[in-house]
């Protein structure tokens, strides 16, 4: 029955357990890792070229407003989330079932490759590419004790055995170990990333200076955890932005930017005492397993709104956020409590002010002389239907613009210390100041050591690979027979004997990594058993 089944099968046909084997073949070669390897660094190409909601939520916004028609399509694909979108993952996952597959039954093969004795001498060692050989007086036991003991120094050598007439050694041979270590270091760092994913978060925040923050989920104006935090992880740390400072470019092609800022830190740990901290760009601060990152900043004009009634709607430092280099600068004011009607407020504002050919511009990054320009409306800013809404975005279906007298939109035009009277009794807007604010990123990254480590392991392991040089050495001495003048090799002969043919002495070097330098370690071989035997 087996027989007239197997006759049956098709060319190609393949049963189940066949299939799998198949499969799992393919998926451990190494050219599938490798063509994964680089799937993987084409995959991380859009999250280096799109903002990414886990490092910049604020980017991700503006993004979205200036591309309307893209972002359905690029949310469709995860592209504001590359690195935890289920295709990247896929093949995130499927590199690590690869390269354990192909890497994990090498570790033996490696392994018995470090441990594996040199091989016995080819019965013809003048036959290889660069060999040596010359006569002495001394016997063939003589020679071969001095070539093991030189050669023991620097090489592994092969144990004697009864009747051998050589002697083998062989060097380099931890390049296989650095094979191996650079396997598993891949293992290692990914082991290390997956961990950091899983178990980790990422968090970001703007604050204004004078304010303080809290390490809770309340706090954060945006919060990413892996797919396995829990909220106990997250450690008990409070720190205030007490002064913020920037160092500006002024002169040069690149004036106006900021060279570098800093924000003075005060900071608790549970109930510990209070410690200061300058936080910088690639300077974190680390508190307790979590690192706090400084990653931008800009401004928050201070904007007063009066109602109607003379009463204060709305009061404080209104984030602004930079559209440019010269952090010209889109906000929202709103304020739902204004009578007789809700007041909503949203415009550009100007470090440094000027009207250059009739348009209004910045010209420095430094606010010298800030400004404000904003339209007005009023009415219904949907603020009452319970729906969230973004505090950068003012929802303007249901609200009306005012306007001067003659129809032209109403514009609140302030410098510091400038109140304006809104039209139709609505109230007066009040600009009285400018906080700077800073963005942080906080992280807590578990894994974060073990891919160092693993990082570190690829380099130790890559450079053995790249500078150890695998070599092989044997030297064979066999008695002689009396020369008639000359050794076999004239050019190598190292003189006649007085009466009896002496020792003939081969030496034979195999470099396995392609290095031309053999010809120089065979004659300083050579010179040293020479030497030795004087």
């Amino acid at each position: 029955m087996s027989k007239s089944k197997t006759a049956e099968r098709r060319p190609g046909e393949l049963t189940a357990r066949e299939l799998v084997r198949w499969m799992w073949r393919q998926i451990t070669s190494m050219r599938t890792a490798l063509m994964l390897l680089l799937l993987l660094a084409l995959a991380a190409i859009p999250g280096s070229v799109i903002p990414q909601d886990d490092v910049d939520s604020l980017a991700v916004t503006r993004w979205k407003s200036e591309h309307p028609k893209l972002t359905p399509y690029y949310e469709k694909l995860d592209l504001f989330g590359v690195y935890s979108s289920p295709w990247f993952s896929a093949v995130y996952l499927l590199l690590v079932i690869s390269l354990v597959g192909c890497i994990v039954p090498r570790l033996l093969v490696y392994y018995r490759a470090m441990r594996a004795k040199p091989p016995a001498a080819p019965r013809h060692l003048t036959r290889l590419p660069v060999h040596m050989t010359y006569r002495t007086d001394e016997s063939a036991d003589e020679v071969l004790a001095r070539a093991r003991t030189l050669l023991g120094r620097r090489h592994r050598v092969r144990p004697a055995a009864e009747g051998d007439d050589y002697v083998a050694a062989e060097r380099g041979y931890l390049r296989e170990a650095g094979n191996l270590v650079f396997h598993l270091s891949l293992l290692i760092v990914m082991a290390g990333v997956g961990m950091g994913g899983l178990w980790g978060y990422q968090g970001g925040v703007i604050l204004v200076e004078g304010t303080t923050f809290s390490n809770n989920l309340t706090q954060y104006d945006d919060f990413k955890p892996g797919s396995l935090f829990r909220q106990s992880q997250m450690q008990n740390f409070r720190f205030s932005v007490d002064k913020f400072s920037v160092d500006w470019l002024k002169s040069g092609p690149r004036a106006g930017q900021a060279r570098e800022f800093e924000a003075g830190l005060t900071y608790h740990v549970g109930d510990g005492p209070a410690k200061k901290y300058d936080l910088r760009v690639n300077h974190p601060l680390e508190l307790d397993g979590t690192d706090v990152f400084l990653i931008g900043h800009g401004y928050a004009p201070v904007i007063t709104v009066r109602d109607g009634e003379g009463k204060i709607a709305y009061t404080g430092p209104t984030v602004f956020l930079p559209q440019d280099a010269s952090f010209l600068s889109y906000g929202v004011i709103k304020a739902p409590t204004a009578k007789p009607g809700q007041i909503g407020l949203d415009g550009l504002f100007y470090p440094t002010f000027e009207m250059i050919d009739g348009n209004p511009v910045t010209v420095f990054g430094d606010d010298l002389l800030p400004t404000v320009s904003m339209l007005a409306w009023t009415g219904d800013l949907g603020l009452d239907t319970g729906a969230s809404q973004s505090v950068y975005v003012l929802d303007k279906s249901k609200a009306t613009q005012v306007k001067k007298k003659d129809g032209k939109p109403f514009r609140v035009d302030l410098q510091v210390g400038d109140t304006v009277k809104l039209p139709d009794g609505l109230g007066t807007v009040t600009f009285d100041r400018v906080d700077p604010w800073i963005r942080v990123q906080i992280s807590q990254t578990p894994g974060k050591e073990i891919a160092l480590g693993g990082v570190i392991l690829a380099l130790i392991g890559l450079c053995a690979s790249l500078f150890l040089r695998p070599r092989r050495v044997w030297v064979r001495a066999v008695p002689a027979p009396a020369p008639t003048g000359a050794g076999p090799d004239a050019g190598d002969a190292e003189g006649t004997m007085n009466g009896t043919g002496g020792t003939l002495v081969e030496i034979a070097v195999l470099d396995r990594s392609g290095n031309g330098e053999m010809d120089e370690v065979l004659a300083a071989l050579v010179d040293q058993l020479q030497e030795a035997a004087k």
